[in-house]
């Protein structure tokens, strides 16, 4: 009975340790690579193991790029694995690449996807280019006229320049500064509407895919449009504010007339207390004179006469003028 027990526990033994080195050496992958006539040796698969690289994340891409034509050593995979690249990412890349005559080595794909770009999507790019449409951008022709214009770019990666490269909100923003200096050179806005292929040509012109990820193959209008007459506006703005500041200038001219009266007549009531002031001081100053013997009782009858004198004048010099003012009817003098 020991003995039997002994002998169903070390076969349990041997079925345990046979699980567990199943589980830690891929076997079945090793089989797939040996049968697909990719050359891995299984201590290359424990090493793997070992270094914490699934075997799997490696041996698959591995036998894809090999059955393509496309021997890339192992350890260039793992090592781009390694380094927390995508390795089923960059084999897809340079497999299609190669299908599409493009020039595409491995060194370079592991770079663009070390980079945060597509990979496959850019060698896709580069077959099937891509059309970039800009939103609605606004310009002003010479004559005033606002001009308002889309425009879809045709592009495609250009993968030598794609590390390193600007993206597509490049392309859209330097397109929209092509056509805003575009329109604003025509004369009119009727130069535009007639020829719209007179901005594409003047935009392609300027090279705008310089240091970006794409080559621009053709830049469209898609939609151009007649906007606000900008150039009256801003007249009508201008004179409106001109209007503004003759109006501040004209207040400002008036509140200082008004201080200047107020400060004229201050002045008059001023001199006008004063004047009451002294002639309040004469009959005191003439009752000195009288007591102190300078100024006698007929000098003072005297001053009287005069004064009454003064106004006699006065008021027949007003009552002439009056009557002369007056028209004269000439059938009464006839």
């Amino acid at each position: 009975m020991p003995m039997e027990v002994m002998s169903i526990t070390a076969v349990f033994a041997v079925i345990f340790g046979i699980m567990l080195f199943l589980s830690f050496v891929p076997v079945g992958l090793w089989i797939s690579a040996i049968s697909a006539g990719v050359r891995v040796s299984i201590f290359s698969l424990i090493g793997m193991r070992l270094r914490r690289v699934s075997p799997h994340r490696i041996i698959r891409p591995l036998i894809r790029v090999t059955k393509a034509n496309m021997p890339v050593p192992i350890n260039q995979l793992e090592s781009h694995y390694l380094t927390g690249g995508n390795v089923d990412a960059v084999v897809n890349a340079i497999i299609a690449a190669q299908r599409a005559n493009l020039e595409l080595p491995f060194e370079r794909a592991a770079a663009i996807d070390l980079a945060g770009r597509d990979v496959f999507e850019a060698v896709r790019m580069s077959v099937t280019p891509k059309v970039i449409e800009t939103p609605m951008i606004s310009a002003m022709a010479i004559n005033g006229i606002e001009v308002k214009a889309v425009a879809r770019v045709t592009v495609r990666t250009n993968i030598m320049r794609l590390v390193g490269g600007a993206g597509e909100a490049t392309i859209i923003a330097r397109v929209g500064e092509g056509i805003v200096t575009t329109i604003g050179s025509a004369a009119t806005h009727k130069e535009v509407l007639e020829n719209p292929d007179r901005i594409s040509r003047k935009v392609l012109e300027k090279g705008l895919d310089t240091g970006t990820a794409y080559e621009i193959l053709s830049i469209d209008i898609a939609d151009i449009d007649v906007g606000r007459n900008i150039g009256a506006q801003l007249m009508i703005d201008q004179a409106e504010a001109d209007k503004r500041i003759a109006q501040a200038k004209a207040e400002e001219r008036r509140a200082l007339a008004v201080a200047q009266e107020q400060e004229m007549r201050a002045r008059v009531e001023e001199m006008r207390a004063k004047v009451v002031e002294s002639e309040s001081e004469v009959p005191r100053a003439l009752s000195d004179a009288l007591r102190s013997g300078n100024f006698g009782y007929m000098d003072y009858i005297n001053l009287q006469n005069k004064l009454a004198d003064t106004k006699m004048r006065d008021k027949l010099g007003s009552m002439q003028m009056e009557f002369s003012a007056k028209p004269v009817d000439s059938t009464k003098t006839e």
